[in-house]
């Protein structure tokens, strides 16, 4: 067969990437099938160089050879708030979310409150009790404002659940279907690291507004929104020496893989340390760094968290943007504050990462991040922390390429952490 050139559907690359399409003569061949006899071998995988003209073929790994867990990606994050309806507004106004859903007395719940928020891909819940004595209330008590629930969206809630408690993990609610007019949804639950659950959800049979015993929420008021598109990853604190048993949790339990790792020496100041490594599910749409105190000479950021949070919890959730500029920019002047970078960082930027796309000012002026890896180079900037206590924040990225963490930003970024403690006191 006379293959003279190739075509891939992956983000618009064509260099050295699985081939979705093989095009002969006038015909392509692959998700769309010309004839039997133009399909290319089903054992292999082709790839081309970047000359376009030079076609190798690998063997072939099936997904569920290697993803026992097949997640679609994140399905919503719920808080436990002391006051759900100002957190909600909060969001919209600050960070430009839309109402999308509400649960409380007036839809037939009795011990809590709750408001959805979306923004793109993403959606937030807050939660509030309605009564004293109950295990949100208790959470908040222990926790303050915090994330309890990154919920999974799966194709099959109840065999994630069996899977996952027949490969050790302890349960939070059993498989269970919720139904309404609108149809069905089917949850269930694990616990991982401290109190955080992940929940699957399973909504392919359903067509309401979020999940049954939730209703349309639809106020007058709604902030625009702020270029916010999706949660890039979540990051977990946990206590010294915990690291690589949740490491292990997310390997056996939920089939996830290692691909980066962080010690003392890459993360770390004159006065801290941390260790950090990311586990990734099978097709890299959920990404959980996870993150340990390491021994130095002050507390740490981490060491903070889990004095003031009481234990392991989630630190920081990343949320993706196509403009970074425009999203801090809108964000910074809606009130957000974001941690101050020193001038002198952007003084050997360039140097360091090389060209990129964006004018250096704006990224000064707002205190953008930048890095590079062989993929290419993100922008990332995290706010202060958003609650009372010094525990939860937020971090806003945009990748162009990169596939990392901003490695060459830990320093820059933890000292500016480390200026927020001393003006906490608890450095």
């Amino acid at each position: 067969m006379n293959v003279y050139y190739l075509y891939t559907e992956i983000e618009g690359f064509a260099n050295f990437l699985y081939l979705n399409y093989i095009c002969v003569d006038n015909s392509c061949i692959g998700n769309k099938r010309t004839s039997e006899d133009k399909v290319p071998n089903p054992n292999f995988i082709y790839l081309i160089n970047t000359d376009m003209n030079h076609l190798t073929q690998e063997p072939k790994v099936q997904a569920q050879d290697t993803d026992i867990m097949p997640i679609n990606g994140t399905d919503y994050i719920e808080l436990y708030v002391s006051n759900s309806k100002q957190a909600a507004y909060y969001y919209k106004t600050a960070f430009g979310f839309q109402s999308l859903a509400y649960a409380g007395l007036e839809t037939g719940v009795k011990d809590r409150e709750s408001y959805v928020i979306v923004q793109d891909k993403i959606r937030l819940v807050f939660t509030t009790p309605l009564r004293s004595g109950s295990d949100i209330g208790r959470h908040i008590d222990a926790h303050g404002d915090g994330v309890k629930v990154n919920a999974l969206w799966v194709e099959d809630a109840t065999k994630a659940y069996n899977d996952a408690i027949s490969r050790g993990a302890k349960s939070y609610m059993e498989p269970t279907t919720e139904e309404d007019k609108n149809g069905k949804v089917v949850r269930s639950g694990i616990y991982t690291y401290g109190e955080v659950v992940h929940m699957f959800v399973e909504r392919k049979d359903y067509k309401g507004t979020f999940l049954p015993g939730y209703e349309k929420w639809a106020p007058r008021y709604e902030a625009e929104p702020t270029g916010l598109k999706f949660v890039d990853h979540m990051v977990g604190n946990v206590e010294m020496g915990d690291m690589n048993k949740w490491v292990k949790f997310y390997e056996d339990v939920m089939g996830f893989k290692q691909i980066l790792s962080f010690d003392d020496k890459d993360i770390s100041t004159e006065f801290t340390a941390l260790m950090s490594k990311v586990m990734s599910n099978g097709n890299g749409r959920i990404k959980f760094p996870i993150n340990e105190p390491a021994e130095g000479l002050k507390k740490s950021q981490v060491d903070e968290y889990l004095e003031f949070y009481e234990g392991a919890g989630v630190q920081h959730v990343a949320l993706n943007t196509d403009n970074i500029i425009q999203t801090v920019t809108a964000l910074r002047d809606r009130g957000v504050e974001f941690l101050n970078i020193p001038s002198t960082y952007y003084d050997t930027l360039l140097d360091r990462v090389g060209e990129i796309d964006e004018d250096l000012k704006p990224l000064k002026d707002l205190g953008i991040l930048v890095d590079r890896d062989d993929e290419g180079y993100l922008l990332q900037i995290f706010t202060k922390t958003v609650n009372p206590r010094p525990t939860m924040f937020f971090e806003i990225i945009q990748r162009k390429g990169a596939t990392s963490f901003g490695k060459g930003n830990f320093k820059a970024l933890f000292e500016a952490i480390e200026r927020e403690q001393e003006l906490r006191g608890t450095l």
